[in-house]
């Protein structure tokens, strides 16, 4: 394949036309190359796949790494330089073997007997937040008031954060999360609450609760494992993965029932469809298209493409996710589609590890919320709100309801 100089390859990231599909020129360089180079922000190179089943080819393939560290490591956005020492614990930044070792110890955490002995307190969260929503002022900003509550207290309770503390514990993740805070503020948000989770691993190891932190601490202290560090890189792991992808989730599967008024009513009616219409939001949204990246530690051969070692890939989950081989009309919102082989969660050895709790905590989030504010509605149209172009996981900064 003949490798155009860098000035002349298509950048990416590129904006959108329409906040809820990928930029057309992706599609259209889809048709042309289903794996192609591109130049980043950065002004270094990688390659980009969007084709469906290439991208699980590639994602199924053993010569990557997923270490971030790596200089030639695709990051589309900015970062703060991040030593192997300060990822210690995150999973998504792991390469087996040290991968399979501690996704094993995790992984039995969110088995469906766990999730079905958590579903009555999320449940019991949901219904507290759409409590707070219906006495409150109106119009009101779903974002803020449900969207990211919601998760953010499932986590805490799943950890075991102490109720007194959950106040302190969202002012960290709201400051790291925020696309307004600044580099240093968000940095220091970052060492608060790792100092927080260093304190509460302590507190597990001391007073052991009931609590996924405590039964994990249990089980690296019976291997002869336990590594403090370790065990805050897992927290801040499953913090940020359980709490704003589910958050972006729960605002953008809003705005999209919010949209087809006559699709929400059938949920409605039969709130059986639940897991088929979250299946087909997760689909259509594919809000973490650029968390499969990877960089190649051998030459792969992907279709007619061969990628040398020591590049970076990225594997766009959203274009993925519309690619019309895998699915029929993938530009449609069909929440009929009973198919669920997308790969929205990723793919092979880094699938998302709390996808069933992601789907549960969504499934219950849409049915109660528009059971109980049936008459919800947007206070202007979806395509006028901020949607996160500029953020990790696309998303959107601010949904204004009333009803």
């Amino acid at each position: 394949m003949t490798q155009n100089p860098p000035e002349e390859l298509p950048r990416f990231p590129q904006p959108r036309s329409c906040p809820f599909d990928p930029p057309s020129a992706y599609a259209e360089l889809r048709e042309r190359a289903p794996i192609a180079r591109v130049t980043l922000p950065s002004g270094n190179t990688a390659w980009l796949i969007t084709g469906y089943e290439h991208a699980r080819q590639f994602l199924a393939d053993a010569r990557t790494t997923a270490d971030r560290s790596l200089p030639a490591y695709p990051a589309v956005l900015p970062r703060q330089p991040v030593t192997k020492a300060q990822a210690k614990g995150l999973l998504t930044w792991m390469d087996p073997p040290e991968h399979t070792e501690h996704r094993r110890m995790v992984v039995n955490e969110f088995t469906t007997r766990r999730l079905q002995a958590l579903q009555p307190r999320i449940q019991e969260i949901i219904d507290g937040c759409v409590d707070r929503l219906l006495a409150g002022d109106r119009p009101v900003d779903l974002v803020e008031a449900f969207a990211l509550p919601v998760p953010s207290l499932v986590i805490c309770e799943l950890l075991g954060v102490r109720y007194d503390d959950r106040d302190l514990f969202g002012k960290y993740t709201i400051a790291i999360l925020n696309r307004d805070t600044s580099a240093e503020d968000r940095v220091a948000a970052w060492r608060q609450l790792r100092v927080y989770l260093g304190d509460l691993v302590t507190d597990k190891v001391r007073h052991p609760g009931e609590d996924l932190l405590s039964r994990l601490v249990q089980k690296y202290q019976e291997a002869g494992t336990f590594d403090h560090e370790l065990m805050i890189g897992l927290s801040m792991a499953l913090l940020v993965a359980g709490h704003e992808t589910t958050a972006n989730m729960i605002a953008l599967g809003a705005i999209a029932l919010l949209d087809n008024p006559e699709q929400r009513e059938q949920l409605l009616a039969d709130p059986a469809r639940a897991p088929q219409v979250v299946e087909e939001l997760l689909r259509f949204f594919s809000i973490a298209d650029t968390s499969t990246s990877r960089v190649t530690t051998e030459d792969v051969e992907i279709g007619d493409v061969v990628i040398p070692a020591g590049e970076g890939v990225i594997v766009l989950n959203s274009l993925a996710n519309r690619d019309e081989n895998a699915f029929p009309k993938p530009q449609e919102l069909d929440f009929g589609r009973e198919d669920r082989h997308h790969i929205a969660f990723g793919y092979g050895i880094h699938q998302c590890l709390g996808q069933n709790l992601a789907r549960l905590e969504l499934q219950l989030v849409f049915t109660t919320l528009f059971s109980r504010i049936p008459d919800l509605r947007l206070t202007v149209p979806s395509a006028e709100l901020s949607y996160k172009e500029d953020a990790t996981f696309y998303g959107v900064y601010a949904v204004p309801v009333t009803w």
